[in-house]
């Protein structure tokens, strides 16, 4: 049995905490001094429908999924009939919203040193106690070059030594993280690069402002390189994944969308666009 303090359990059903504790009943134990909510007595009691008390917010936040822009994810949202909209903000504005209830999911892209870096990102998070993290595809990431590599561009090493102007994301999308651990990986840091400002707040975004001249290179997505008619420098491939709460996972928008992920279609357009890996596609990753 989860037991959950005052403060997740607050959380966990979107209230403040002074309101839970006028509503603490019967079934919340007390424990050397601290109240301790049976966390299964909470979804019974959320999910009867029977109170709603004044001060809580609704418990079932708008259909849209933020974080990180994505052109499958996208297709697939609208293919799979699941009615769910897009915030593109980057990874870790759309987990910022997830936690407010302003989201229903968030896509993330999360990077570091471990070797899932989503999964380890997600476990370290206090306040999502029903987490759930769904695989959607992996991701090929690179350097995005002017057609023909102009600046014969062909590392990170030689956007510092060339001083090539470099287009980046806001701090907290994914692909900022995965800039900042490549430079941390050749000895640099962000001040060391010659910056496009301001920053690019998606992906395609940043493949505009290389196709445009505004900028010599950028890290983004293969899928983003090809619709912009870029040059692509492959670095790596990561995990694209969803994350939700687990009373999300079945209402029937992610079900349609889930339930769309195994049709031979989405592997086809994954293959059409690119730099796409389309096995992971509806997979629990993770669950709390």
């Amino acid at each position: 049995m989860i037991l959950l303090t005052t403060s997740e359990a607050a959380d966990y059903l979107r209230l403040g905490e002074r309101k839970l504790y006028e509503l603490i009943a019967k079934e919340c134990s007390k424990v050397a001094g601290k109240w301790l909510f049976p966390q299964h007595e909470l979804d019974r009691w959320v999910l009867s429908g029977l109170v709603q008390p004044a001060g809580m917010t609704s418990l079932e936040p708008p259909p849209i999924v933020g974080g990180s822009q994505d052109d499958m994810l996208e297709w697939s949202l609208r293919q799979s009939g699941s009615g769910l909209a897009t915030l593109a903000e980057g990874t870790e504005s759309g987990v910022a919203r997830l936690l407010r209830g302003e989201v229903a999911a968030a896509a993330i892209h999360f990077h570091g040193t471990v070797a899932d870096a989503n999964v380890d990102a997600v476990a370290a998070m206090p306040r999502l106690n029903d987490a759930v993290l769904v695989g959607f595809v992996r991701r090929e990431q690179g350097l995005l070059l002017e057609p023909g590599n102009p600046k014969s561009l062909n590392s990170l090493d030689d956007v510092l030594t060339s001083s090539a102007r470099m287009a980046v994301r806001q701090r907290g999308a994914g692909a900022d993280m995965l800039l900042a651990q490549l430079l941390a990986g050749i000895g640099a840091k962000h001040s060391d690069l010659n910056r496009l400002e301001p920053p690019c707040l998606t992906g395609p975004d940043l493949a505009s402002a290389v196709r445009s001249g505004q900028a010599d290179c950028g890290i983004a997505t293969r899928a983003a390189a090809r619709a912009a008619g870029l040059e692509f420098l492959p670095l790596l491939w990561e995990n694209f994944d969803l994350l939700m709460r687990q009373r999300t996972y079945f209402q029937p928008s992610f079900q349609a969308l889930l339930a769309f992920l195994p049709h031979q279609v989405f592997a086809e357009r994954a293959a059409a666009l690119t730099g796409y890996d389309a096995s992971p596609a509806g997979r629990i990753r993770f669950f709390r």
